[in-house]
């Protein structure tokens, strides 16, 4: 792991120390890229399919968009976890991106020439797909690059700036599409730009080392085929080792359930009620992002002055207020709040699940629990959208949803409370 300074050093190094370290600097880059194209990817797909005037969206189509951008991290997810904690991780970020980049053309091939359904879903599954290999080795290297007293601090930053790049990435998209077109041409065309952030990123980490971004051990059987079908168990009893793990992952799965709910709510009135089209979206966007940025410059020091028990739950507490006080008005004004309040809140958990898991497991299975971390976050998100979709109304008006996923948040409260009473330490 690289030195970023002495025993003595302060617990906050800043941005700038911390970008002073080749190694997560190098990182950091490869996950810009990565994510700028997944957000340019995510968002010119959704042009293509919810905002296209040459295809028509309802409540099934939107679940089903869901369902194409999400659940291929949950099926893919054990797999990377084993194969993350077998196999030489920079070589996993550098074929993987190349991999998907093939997967991004064929994606915008099919958009290009009308195809629907099948063909056009499963391009796109397998660019999702192929992009938690990515996802999943940046976080579980991310421990090899800073040390283990900074780690809170370097992916509070490398986090943030990744979402926040992603927004940039899908307001790249909002603009390409006013210049290409916003039929199935101008979508493909924008769709197919995605492709620009995974060769950037496989560049980028094309310059690590072999083998410096771990595993540092290989406990693995020897049969690949074993270590696949085993990883997701493998994370299941690591995380459930670690009660401050466990905890935290079920605060962050009440809010992915609540928040599905809301993005299926904000989609439908933005495309049918309010009538503001991917432009609104696009300003849903921005108020999200300014959420995760906010939550990015203070969740390591409200960390540290209140403890994780503490920030948590009054990050699910702000999100259930703001899920009901700005959820029902269900106008643009009070949605745009609402997006960054609950952004913001749900950036705070997650911020802390993630220090949880790099901090707490061990790097022999690090990879495994975040696979299995992801395929729990995307997999809840996808079926609290499904369900939602089976009696959420067109025009997505639905103050009984909304009453709904307010309920979540407070049971998600109880649930992280209840976990932690395993782990008394727990500040």
């Amino acid at each position: 792991m690289t030195t970023v300074g002495s025993p003595a050093a302060k617990h906050h190094l800043g941005v700038r120390r911390l970008l002073a370290v080749a190694g997560f600097r190098r990182l950091l880059i490869s996950r810009l890229a990565s994510q700028w194209g997944d957000g340019l990817f995510q968002a010119g797909l959704a042009g293509a399919v919810l905002f296209n005037p040459e295809r028509h969206a309802d409540p099934a189509a939107v679940a089903a968009g869901f369902a194409v951008l999400l659940l291929p991290y949950s099926i893919v997810g054990p797999f990377a976890g084993a194969l993350l904690d077998r196999w030489d991780r920079r070589r996993v970020l550098v074929v993987a991106n190349l991999t998907r980049g093939v997967f991004v053309l064929l994606t915008a091939a099919a958009v290009g020439f009308g195809l629907s359904d099948v063909p056009l879903y499963a391009a796109a599954l397998m660019v999702t797909g192929i992009s938690r290999f990515v996802g999943s080795g940046l976080s579980a290297s991310l421990p090899h690059v800073v040390e283990e007293d900074h780690l809170v601090e370097a992916n509070a930053f490398a986090t943030t700036l990744g979402a926040l790049t992603a927004v940039l990435g899908a307001g790249s998209a909002v603009a390409l599409r006013t210049v290409l077109g916003e039929g199935d041409g101008g979508s493909a065309r924008t769709t197919c730009a995605a492709v620009v952030g995974s060769l950037l990123a496989a560049y980028v980490a094309s310059r690590f080392k072999a083998g410096v971004l771990g595993p540092d051990e290989v406990v693995e059987p020897n049969r690949t085929v074993t270590a696949v079908a085993m990883g997701l168990l493998d994370g299941a009893r690591a995380a459930w080792r670690t009660p401050s793990v466990t905890g935290v992952l079920v605060a962050l799965l009440a809010h992915r359930a609540a928040f599905g709910i809301s993005l299926l709510l904000t989609l439908l009135l933005m495309r049918h009620s309010i009538d503001t089209g991917i432009a609104g979206l696009g300003q849903i966007a921005v108020a999200g992002g300014a959420g995760i940025l906010v939550a990015g410059v203070i969740t390591d020091r409200v960390v540290d002055v209140l403890g994780r028990r503490t920030t948590v739950s009054a990050a699910l507490l702000l999100a259930a207020a703001a899920q009901l006080g700005l959820g029902l008005p269900m106008l643009l004004p009070t949605i745009l709040a609402g997006s960054f309040l609950l952004t913001f809140a749900g950036q705070v958990v997650k911020l802390c699940v993630d220090a949880a898991v790099q901090g707490e497991i061990g790097d022999e299975v690090r990879g495994r629990v975040f696979a299995l971390y992801d395929t729990l976050f995307n997999a809840t998100q996808v079926a609290a959208v499904s369900v939602a979709a089976a009696v959420v109304p067109l025009d997505g008006r639905s103050p009984g949803l909304i009453v709904f996923a307010t309920a979540l948040y407070l049971v998600g409260l109880g649930g992280y409370l209840l976990m932690l009473k395993r782990s008394p330490r727990q500040r």
